[in-house]
């Protein structure tokens, strides 16, 4: 406002939000956006459920446990940014490519806190729901899948700023709509205050997720507010 930093390189608050409701108006901003939660969406549901199917199978099982989790904890280190070139050269660049790097980035937090979460339940609580002579099933569904719970969803909202990350990376690469593509264009441009736009959707995408976790969370793990944790 003072003039003493050119807009090209850093906007005033106000230039960013006249021009994100001008873009949010003329139909620009829902159009990306939708294009983005769409690939996200996927991405994020396919890398959560195969986490915790695979982490409660390797956190239950020794045999799955042995073969597993040394696979699982070479890749893990693999930055996924990195292998998004691969993953076009062998899927294209369409939407399945997309959605596979968001998938991978979001499978691996959640498995390893999901096997955590089984290896750290109560052996108390197995102790009593064997002596019941419960089926396996029943054991995951009823006893270690409750108590493995928290840790889980702690898994859930690391992937879930991983997401973000590689939702804009593989738009950047590969796609002509999105938020990650639209901020992209706007800085070939030079037109910052339309990029800052993107970063400030990006940001709020970032926090609605974390509140939107964290509601599933108080409705699907009700007793740990009651014990204050």
């Amino acid at each position: 406002m003072t003039g003493w930093v050119s807009e090209l390189y850093l906007p005033a608050p106000t230039s960013i939000l006249r021009i994100g409701w001008e873009m949010t108006t003329s139909g620009e901003i829902a159009v990306n956006l939708q294009a983005s939660l769409q690939r996200i969406a996927w991405g994020y549901l396919i890398g959560s459920a195969a986490g915790i199917g695979i982490g409660l199978l390797t956190g239950f099982s020794r045999v799955a446990e042995a073969v597993g989790n040394p696979l699982i904890y070479s890749l893990y280190p693999i930055p996924k940014i990195a292998l998004l070139p691969l993953i076009i050269l062998w899927l294209g660049i369409g939407e399945v490519s997309k959605i596979t790097i968001i998938s991978l980035g979001v499978f691996f937090p959640v498995v390893i806190n999901t096997y955590s979460g089984v290896k750290n339940v109560e052996p108390l609580l197995l102790k009593v729901a064997v002596s019941y002579r419960t089926s396996r099933l029943n054991i995951i569904r009823k006893v270690v899948l409750p108590a493995a719970l928290p840790v889980i969803f702690a898994g859930l909202k690391l992937a879930a700023g991983t997401s973000l990350l590689l939702l804009v990376a593989a738009e950047m690469i590969a796609a002509k709509e999105g938020i990650g593509a639209m901020i992209l264009h706007y800085g070939d441009l030079m037109l910052t205050t339309k990029l800052m736009v993107g970063v400030l959707v990006l940001s709020l995408l970032g926090l609605v997720f974390n509140r939107f976790l964290e509601w599933v969370e108080r409705k699907l793990i009700p007793w740990k507010k009651a014990a204050g944790q």
